[in-house]
């Protein structure tokens, strides 16, 4: 898939756990995972929103594009 995402990278720069990540975005652990593994097959503005409050960061530091 060319979509790349990036939340292990971000997550280990802001050195925080995914239990953790999970608790402030309200996410199960289970989708949070799917999500960091690049598993997803979509992601809702809603969420990714929650992820850049939570890590303060960019979606295009989550999301990369590699062809």
């Amino acid at each position: 898939m060319p979509i790349i995402v990036n939340l292990d990278v971000i997550m280990a720069k802001r050195k925080i756990s995914l239990n953790e990540l999970s608790g402030k975005v309200g996410l199960t652990l289970s989708n949070l995972s799917i999500l960091k593994t690049g598993k997803a097959k979509a992601i809702r503005f809603s969420t990714l929103e929650a992820i850049c409050k939570a890590l303060d960061c960019q979606p295009g530091e989550l999301l990369e594009y590699k062809d």
